[in-house]
């Protein structure tokens, strides 16, 4: 039998005829020529691409990667992708959205989406501001945040996304930065190669209404100090020259010499130290966590609901879904 050819395709394959529409400076630029890279280079024939988003700067996306695609509602965007990857389990789903659509009104469908382990690609832009609707706090603002609705500053405790993915059971759980090029592409590809539900956290900065949110751990000065980039089986370390590395005791986490750091395990203990290094404070002494905090394989939403459908089939027959619904009704116009 003919093989198929693996498509060859470069990054202007992924640029659609739309003029971007984000604000000049705008880490949304930087993802999406990203992700448009990396689409390029997944051996995918791009009719296969599906990019589903909500509602929010990050989700006119879908306008500007040829691909198909859906704005849908604002939060339930992860609802439109679960429904496009069941019906249709060979297409490449990647879901985009924003800390706002996702984590506020969203909040439920994202979540149920991560423990039924769906095959995609979720990224989640994390700026800590509403910037569509002009600077309103989002689920993930700090404390005391001072924006439009909260004037006095807001009194509501943040969401940490990467501890909410790991509490619902997603099975690969990343972290990158809009402007580390190289990293966030090598996050999206890890992420693709994935085997079920894939979140990946982007901290992404809002120029207009919250610029420099992430700064103080991602500006050039201070990165290497103030990130550790975790992959599987390798130590780890951090540093410009890898000069300090992370161990863990009973507890605590403990700075110690690149030699004595632990090996990094995306799936030890069931992601208890996924668990316990997620919540690393920014404005402590440790490095906020990048790169991939749960790698797991687990069966496929997707694939149950086509055996069950099958077997249902194989026992009751093809079924006339029709007949069903008007046997034996009588219909009374008043």
């Amino acid at each position: 039998m003919p093989t198929l050819e693996t498509p060859k395709y470069k990054k202007a394959d992924f640029v659609s005829d739309q003029e971007v529409r984000w604000c000049p400076g705008c880490g949304d630029y930087a993802i999406l020529s990203a992700v448009q890279m990396v689409m390029a280079r997944l051996g995918v024939a791009k009719e296969k691409f599906v990019c589903v988003s909500g509602i929010g700067c990050s989700s006119r996306f879908p306008y500007y990667v040829d691909t198909y695609g859906f704005h849908s509602i604002h939060g339930r965007a992860p609802a439109v992708a679960s429904g496009v990857k069941i019906a249709n389990p060979e297409l490449d789903v990647w879901v985009i959205t924003g800390d706002g659509d996702a984590l506020s009104i969203g909040g439920n469908h994202l979540i149920h989406a991560m423990r039924r382990n769906l095959d995609m690609v979720v990224l989640l832009f994390n700026n800590r501001i509403y910037g569509l609707t002009k600077g309103q706090y989002s689920p993930t603002s700090e404390r005391n945040k001072r924006t439009p609705s909260t004037p006095f500053g807001s009194v509501d405790n943040p969401f940490n996304p990467i501890a909410l993915a790991l509490g619902a059971g997603a099975t690969f759980v990343a972290r990158s930065v809009d402007t580390q090029i190289k990293h966030l592409q090598g996050v999206l590809e890890a992420a693709h190669a994935h085997q079920g539900f894939s979140f990946v956290e982007i901290l992404q900065n809002c120029v207009i209404f919250n610029d420099g949110a992430f700064e103080h751990i991602t500006s050039k000065e201070v990165r290497d100090d103030r990130q550790i980039d975790l992959q599987p089986g390798r130590p780890m370390v951090y540093g410009k020259e890898l000069d300090k590395g992370l161990r863990f005791t009973p507890s605590s986490i403990e700075i110690c010499a690149p030699e004595e750091a632990d090996l990094w395990q995306a799936d030890e203990g069931c992601g208890a130290r996924a668990y316990r290094i997620c919540h690393v404070q920014e404005n402590g002494d440790l490095p906020v966590p990048m790169g991939i905090l749960r790698q797991v394989q687990a069966p496929l939403h997707e694939a149950d609901v086509h055996e069950q459908i099958r077997l249902a089939r194989e026992k009751l027959g093809e079924g006339d879904l029709e007949a069903a619904l008007h046997a034996g009704e009588t219909w009374t116009v008043t």
